[in-house]
């Protein structure tokens, strides 16, 4: 309906143009003189450009667009520059350019407008530049450009959308942070630690040759004695605990706070020497397993530029269904928003099958727990479970001081 209406209003405005040159030309014809061949003479050249206007094709334009970057983090600044370039130098009196934003975009604040009016003339090459400031995380598309022209009276309006696609991704921004492990674990995960202390010396599984570099208390004289060769006790090696994260992707306000921390937290624990997996469940079913390196982590950071806070299910609902498909040694660290009944009382049933749970609760600056949420931390301590409030917007010393 309403491209119906546009239309009209083109059709409309271009009978009227026509037929105000009718007019004015059968006025002077009857009645002849000089005041009306006058206003006849002075709508002419205003007639004969709206004309030229009308011929002038607007495919003529070549527009080209350029981002300052590829890659951007979430509350980065995005500068367009958009070149407009023709090969027929026609006088334009204005020129209306509008960048087409998606309803994310279009909410950012613009320091540079995406919409400019302009006044060419007969300039053949023109640049304008326009800024995004404050991109929110996800997936964005800048579609096409406008261009808008016509006549002085306003009359004629020719109007062109050049259809652009420049796809980008806004990655979550996030504070590096310190991962400490929660607690010492021998037999827990498959990774060997990548921290000095490696060796508990109270855990003795044999002996081996003498290695320089070993000290001399670990020297086994027992076995030096039999073997007549300098024997050292080999201890237990500390493995690094594998953390599987579970994000919650149901809808809350610190949902944004969320995804900051978990890919905080993953590069964390990568830097740690740790394994690293992720579920998050919602529209679609996204689980990557428990593994280490770069690769890792940017295929984790892809996933939470684009996560949406979308599922239909509870999160304890899909704590219970996916839980179970993980070997039980390894760390189970939830991320979310809000704790809920639901959750905390699924947890509680896991925490009899003496898996080893964390909770941490992510929340905006200057948002603070509600009643509820403290009475359920409480109720999960005194189950074993570790439970933390995380700000992942304070300031890098705040942050490492709630998660470690």
């Amino acid at each position: 309906m309403r491209a119906f209406f546009t239309r009209s209003k083109k059709i409309w405005k271009l009978l009227s143009f026509f037929l105000l040159i009718l007019i004015t030309f059968v006025y002077a014809m009857f009645q002849g003189g000089f005041v009306s061949w006058f206003l006849f003479i002075s709508f002419l050249p205003f007639a004969l450009y709206a004309c030229l206007v009308l011929v002038y094709p607007l495919r003529d334009f070549h527009i080209t667009r350029s981002i300052n970057q590829e890659k951007f983090r979430s509350g980065d600044r995005l500068v367009g520059t958009i070149t407009i370039e023709r090969t027929i130098p026609v006088p334009l009196a204005y020129l209306f350019v509008e960048e087409t934003l998606s309803d994310q975009l279009i909410f950012c604040q613009q320091t540079k407008q995406a919409k400019r009016i302009l006044f060419p003339w007969f300039k053949k090459t023109i640049t304008i530049q326009y800024a995004l400031d404050r991109l929110p995380r996800g997936e964005h598309t800048l579609s096409g450009i406008r261009i808008v022209t016509g006549d002085f009276l306003g009359l004629i309006e020719k109007e062109h959308l050049m259809e652009m696609e420049h796809h980008f991704l806004v990655y979550p921004n996030y504070l590096d942070m310190t991962y400490k492990q929660h607690e010492s674990k021998f037999d827990q995960g498959s990774t060997s630690s990548r921290m000095r202390l490696i060796r508990d010396t109270s855990m003795t599984v044999g002996v081996r040759e003498y290695q320089p570099g070993d000290r001399f208390s670990w020297i086994d004289w027992k076995a030096t004695a039999r073997r007549n060769d300098i024997m050292t006790k080999e201890f237990e090696q500390q493995q690094s605990h594998d953390v599987m994260l579970f994000l919650d992707r149901t809808t809350t306000s610190s949902f944004e706070s969320a995804v900051s921390y978990c890919a905080a937290l993953t590069k964390a624990i990568l830097r740690y020497g740790s394994q690293v997996g992720l579920v998050s469940v919602g529209g679609e079913r996204s689980v990557y397993s428990l593994r280490t390196g770069e690769e890792q982590f940017a295929e984790i950071y892809y996933h939470l530029a684009k996560v949406q806070p979308d599922t239909n299910r509870s999160f304890a609902r899909i704590i219970e269904m996916e839980i179970g498909k993980f070997q039980p040694t390894v760390t189970f660290l939830f991320v979310t928003g809000k704790l809920t009944k639901e959750t905390v009382e699924t947890l509680e049933k896991l925490s009899t099958r003496h898996l080893h749970l964390q909770v941490h609760v992510t929340k905006d600056n200057n948002v603070r727990l509600t009643k509820e949420e403290l009475a359920y931390m409480e109720q999960l301590k005194r189950r074993n479970i570790a439970v933390k409030t995380i700000y992942p917007n304070k300031s890098k010393s705040e942050v490492i001081s709630e998660v470690s």
